[in-house]
């Protein structure tokens, strides 16, 4: 599973046993780098490294102010109320003493956790994860020069766990920030940071993956560089001495490090910086779709080739798709001239587009292509469509050979269900059923075409080979999703 919190209490953090250093064995005849060259062959020498960026990575510890009595205002101590617990068996009562106010609860900070960060500017701006200081009521940064500052928390974004925070300081040593689009698999990276509270803890390996999707909003950096609880936030370096994404993630069944760890990309996470540095917040575009992946089985099936683009499973009222023309069943195949080849570039595309842009976008629509343009608005909670309501039984007709019994959708229905036509399942068995259509669904096309009565599908597959499988269009609450019925042999 991935884990993304590594603050770990840090004032009751013990290490236990001896750390050691060194390899038993090693070969004579290795190969060593002597100067941070990206093309090295062997093992490189990180020292260099280690003296030029070192001083830019700093430790991160929040506090958190929890309530407390005050001491010495009139409590008995704990000898006294044992006694009186013993002899009497309740406990004993507070009496203040003359002159003195019975206990009043007081805030006081205690240590909540620790992480790391990286100076952006000279002048004290200082990122690192959102999830290390989000919640903190005190953030306080160690330089490696021991000079410690309270922080202010300038923005936080949860979306790509990136936050910015700043100290009152100039004369900072900056990072210098890596062309994200020259990392290749295999080069050697290095991290620094503060795992478990061990500041300037230098760890390194080599890049494993790069745009790999593990669901968040962003494709992260995967590399086999030892990353623990504390080195969130802290920088992952290239042998350039260039900062190149975000220690964040790890992949663990433990809670510690299995060899497989997670980077912000440093270009996506200066788009973020950038922005809470100017309004405190980041600001993203929507759309307003529901959407799924296309499978091969359905894109073959619909006339769309190869699995790709990016199906439209539902349109928020009101929303720009719904505004754009978009329609459940849709198949988003590009957006501001970009292909869409996996459901994560969707929202990834529309998010970084800056709302009230008005975008180009293409869709695949019952067999052919159809170009709409959609003004982007501003993100916001999404909301939840409402389903059709059942009403008066209209008339029916059994379509045998796929399993399905129809019938035309009233006008009350049709609003209720926010659609200009289609007709509703009343039963289904042999063939629908194994293709998981069940009562109440609504059919919006079929075969690429749009149908509006139980007569027109009727008519429709009187056209249609009865031995092959045929695709249709199903609506389900406020979802759509294309399924593939196979007739009863």
């Amino acid at each position: 599973m991935l884990i993304k919190v590594w603050t770990n209490k840090a004032a009751s953090a013990i290490v236990a046993g001896t750390l050691l250093t060194g390899l038993v064995g090693w070969p004579t005849g290795a190969a060593v780098a002597q100067s941070p060259n990206a093309s090295v062959r062997g093992l490189p020498d990180f020292t260099d490294l280690v003296e030029q960026v070192g001083p830019s990575v700093v430790n991160i510890r929040t506090l958190e102010k929890v309530r407390s009595s005050e001491p010495g205002a009139g409590a008995p101590d704990e000898e006294m109320q044992e006694l009186f617990r013993r002899f009497f068996g309740v406990p004993m009562p507070s009496v203040p003493r003359q002159g003195q106010q019975p206990n009043r609860p007081q805030e006081e900070s205690q240590p909540r956790g620790v992480g790391s960060g990286f100076i952006l500017s000279s002048d004290g701006f200082i990122m690192t994860n959102a999830h290390v200081v989000e919640g903190a009521d005190e953030v306080m940064v160690t330089l490696t020069d021991k000079r410690e500052f309270t922080a202010r928390i300038v923005g936080v974004d949860k979306r790509t766990d990136v936050a910015v925070v700043k100290i009152q300081a100039t004369g900072l040593p900056a990072v210098k920030v890596g062309d994200i689009n020259r990392l290749r698999v295999g080069e050697w990276v290095m991290a620094i940071g503060s795992p478990f509270g061990l500041e300037n803890t230098v760890t390194a390996g080599i890049v494993s993956a790069k745009q790999r999707d593990t669901g968040d909003y962003l494709p992260f950096i995967q590399t086999d560089v030892a990353i623990n609880p504390g080195n969130s936030g802290g920088p992952l370096i290239n042998m350039r001495g260039e900062v190149v994404g975000i220690n964040s993630q790890i992949y663990s069944r433990s809670g510690g490090f299995m060899g497989i760890s997670f980077a912000i990309p440093m270009d996506e996470a200066m788009r973020v910086s950038e922005q809470l540095r100017s309004t405190g917040r980041v600001s993203r575009g929507r759309i307003g779709v529901q959407i799924a992946a296309v499978t091969k089985e359905v894109a073959e099936s619909i006339g769309l080739g190869k699995a790709q683009g990016v199906l439209v499973r539902g349109v928020e009222e009101g929303s720009p798709a719904e505004k754009a023309g978009v329609e459940a069943g849709d198949i988003i195949v590009k957006f501001d001239g970009r292909a869409v080849e996996k459901p994560t570039d969707l929202p990834r595309a529309v998010g970084n587009t800056k709302p009230g842009s008005s975008v180009g976008m293409t869709v695949f629509r019952r067999g052919s292509t159809k170009d709409l343009t959609v003004t982007v608005a501003e993100i916001e909670p999404d909301q939840q469509a409402s389903a059709a309501a059942p009403e008066e039984k209209p008339p029916e007709a059994n379509i045998r050979h796929l399993g399905l019994t129809l019938a035309d959708l009233t006008d009350a229905q049709k609003k209720e269900a926010r659609v200009r036509g289609g007709v509703r399942v009343v039963a289904s068995v042999d063939g629908a059923a194994r293709a998981g259509i069940r009562e109440g669904d609504l059919i919006l096309a079929v075969a690429n075409t749009q149908v509006n009565s139980v007569k027109v599908f009727e008519s429709l597959m009187g056209r249609i080979d009865k031995t092959k499988p045929v695709n249709v269009l199903v609506r389900r609450g406020g979802a759509a999703q294309y399924v593939l019925i196979r007739p009863a042999p």
